[in-house]
């Protein structure tokens, strides 16, 4: 859910005493690079999934305080809107049967969550973008609680000049909306995919994740309606790229430094290229001061926590008998939520055994891959998902779903059998993802088919949603 903060209003000088500690721990943070200082244990994996509250009209539920505080679970805390849940898991050792384990965990926590909502007369929801919220549920009064969340709706208002933010988004239909905060993005809820990697890995680890996200978004897009607008395969993808638009922002070499991006390029030498680039060419948002040792790394983390690269780098702490040690960790974000649990971990499991066949390649694959063509990937992914046209590495450009079938799921298996996964347990979550290629369903086009065939009304359309993932079928499995 992102660091939480004491404060939501902050002087000029609050400003000034962030950015000289924010400069002094991104040099800390060079040194830590340069002398290799990070945990070099085994890979690590752990995810973040965020959910809908939905009340018995499938509309959104504002009560997230109260839910959280009757299910009493830490591993389930609040996100940005009110109606909106996260569930956690533990980190676990990225090897043997970790895929049903993470299954198990998240499963068992999802039955005690359902089961809270039951006694609040609601229901769960994971979807990319509910298709029953309406714009006006988008509104400050649906703002969790939180320091944090209200101090980066004032902050972003404030580099916007108080100008509103404009939403233009042109897919199958075209929706133009104009908002006085930044609650848009709480329609976007999505499965963040953690890896913690060895820093001799991190670098080819990171490019790898970058040059994945596309063929991974093709197959697990989840969000086609916004406000009753057929958009894009994965709407979230614009919406949450204009929904904290500061404006203002920086030009370089690469274009407009935004926020919420592909980012600027490929990391060359090192990540902590991503940390200075935070440094020089990002305002800062959440000026909190923390009295805690440089080390720590207090405010480098806060800031980063600001910026939402769709691939992004973190800088954590693994406890052990010697102390806190420092570890890096990559957050792949462009998943969606749902559509079931079964759905959830196959798209892990693609995304760890090809991003790690990706980072063993004897020839680096960003070096066979310009940035900008991976880019170009991943937006032609979010629009069109499955049926997207994908460049791969040397020029090889093909249909997403042949790619896919010939050459990546390949790639994952080999990746997960590296990692040593458990056979029948990569051989299971893998095969989801190819039937759901050879199937063509995604939870986008399931949402567009069974659109098709009953009408746009998105409450039948939740609903018929809601009764199949409830089911735990994977979305390949779904009739219409």
């Amino acid at each position: 859910m992102g660091q939480e903060i004491d404060d939501t209003r902050f002087s000029r000088q609050d400003f000034t005493t962030f950015q000289q500690r924010l400069s002094e721990e991104t040099a800390l943070l060079g040194e830590c690079f340069q002398q290799g200082r990070f945990d070099p244990g085994p890979p690590v994996a752990g995810f973040e999934l965020e959910a809908w509250l939905v009340d018995a009209q499938l509309r959104p539920a504002p009560v997230n305080a109260r839910f959280i505080e009757r299910l009493g679970n830490p591993l389930v805390s609040p996100e940005l809107a009110t109606f909106n849940i996260e569930f956690n898991i533990e980190p676990l050792p990225l090897s043997g049967h970790i895929l049903s384990r993470m299954a198990s965990d998240l499963q068992q926590t999802w039955q005690q969550a359902r089961q809270t909502a039951h006694e609040m007369q609601l229901e769960l929801a994971i979807t990319g973008i509910l298709p029953t919220v309406r714009d006006a549920d988008l509104c400050p009064a649906n703002l969790s609680a939180m320091n944090r969340y209200h101090a980066l709706n004032t902050e972003i208002l404030r580099l916007r000049g108080g100008r509103p933010l404009h939403l233009d988004i042109h897919g199958h239909d075209i929706l133009r909306a104009e908002h006085s905060d930044v609650m848009l993005e709480s329609a976007t809820t999505s499965f963040q995919i953690h890896l913690q990697v060895a820093p001799e890995l991190a670098l080819r680890a990171y490019n790898a994740s970058i040059i994945a996200s596309a063929p991974l978004l093709a197959v697990s897009a989840n969000s086609p309606y916004l406000f009753g607008h057929d958009l894009w395969a994965e709407t979230r993808i614009p919406l949450f790229e204009q929904a904290v638009e500061v404006g203002g922002y920086e030009e370089d070499a690469h274009g407009p430094m935004r926020r919420v991006s592909f980012g600027s390029g490929y990391a060359r030498a090192s990540l902590q290229e991503i940390f200075t680039e935070n440094l020089e060419h990002f305002p800062t948002l959440l000026p909190m001061l923390f009295e805690a040792p440089p080390e720590q790394l207090t405010h480098l983390r806060l800031h980063n926590g600001t910026l939402w690269r769709w691939n992004r780098p973190l800088i954590g702490f693994t406890p052990g008998p010697q102390g806190d040690k420092l570890h890096l960790r990559i957050e792949q974000r462009v998943v969606p939520a749902g559509p079931t649990i079964a759905d959830t971990v196959a798209n892990a499991a693609f995304f760890y055994g090809l991003c790690q066949a990706l980072s063993q390649q004897d020839e680096a694959a960003e070096t066979r891959l310009p940035f900008a063509t991976a880019r170009d990937n991943f937006y032609a992914a979010a629009r069109h998902g499955l049926d997207a046209q994908i460049t791969w590495l040397d020029g090889d450009k093909q249909p997403a779903q042949s790619l896919l079938l010939r050459t990546l799921l390949p790639l994952a298996t080999q990746g997960l059998e590296i990692l040593g996964i458990d056979h029948d347990e990569a051989t299971h979550y893998l095969g989801i993802i190819e039937s759901r290629v050879k199937n063509a369903c995604n939870g986008a086009a399931w949402q567009r088919a069974y659109a098709a065939r009953h009408g746009s009304d998105m409450q039948a359309l939740l609903a018929a949603y809601l009764e199949r993932q409830h089911s735990g079928v994977p979305v390949h499995e779904w009739d219409i």
